[in-house]
Formats: structure tokens, C-alpha cells, sequence
């Protein structure tokens, strides 16, 4: 009988996993347009990736929270009363 190797993943981490797939493309061109700056079809294609994952963001931070902290939150320190990793309840 073989293993099945595909990893079960939660709907979170699939969607971590798009956002980072997309941010990272857009990265590595953005990147590629340092040393080529006149290459219009690389510069559309990470506008196209940003794009792409903009949404994504978007759903994540409604259902899971903020991706990175906004330095305009007028909760600055709201993350804090949350309990540490080592506080889980689980645990208990």
C-alpha cells in the first residue's frame, strides 16, 4: 500500500501558501527590473502577481487578522493581550 505524500493543509495555509507563492514572484521580478529597467513585459507581469495577491490579503486578513502590522493602527498594542504560544489552553 503506498503513502499518500500530499500534506493535508487547512484553508489558512492554503491561502498563506498563494499569498506567499504571488509576493514571492512579484518579488523576484521586481528584483529582475533592477538590472533591466526597460523590460515593460517583466514590469506588467509583477503589477499582474501584486495584483493576484492583493485579494488573497484581503480575504486572509477579514477571516484570520493582519498580515503585517499597520504602523497607522490605531491599536497599536491590541496583539499583546492575546495569550503567547506557550499560554495555549491546549497545553493545560
Amino acid at each position: 500500500m503506498a503513502v499518500n505524500a500530499a500534506i493535508e493543509m487547512t484553508e489558512r495555509e492554503i491561502l498563506l501558501k498563494k499569498i506567499s507563492t504571488y509576493q514571492f514572484a512579484a518579488l523576484d521580478l521586481q528584483l529582475f527590473l533592477d538590472t533591466h529597467k526597460n523590460d515593460t513585459k517583466m514590469l506588467e507581469k509583477m503589477k499582474e502577481y501584486r495584483d493576484l495577491a492583493e485579494p488573497l490579503i484581503k480575504e486572509y486578513e477579514k477571516k484570520y487578522g493582519p498580515l503585517t502590522k499597520n504602523a497607522n493602527d490605531r491599536n497599536n498594542w491590541q496583539w499583546i493581550k492575546a495569550p503567547w504560544p506557550w499560554e495555549s489552553e491546549e497545553d493545560d
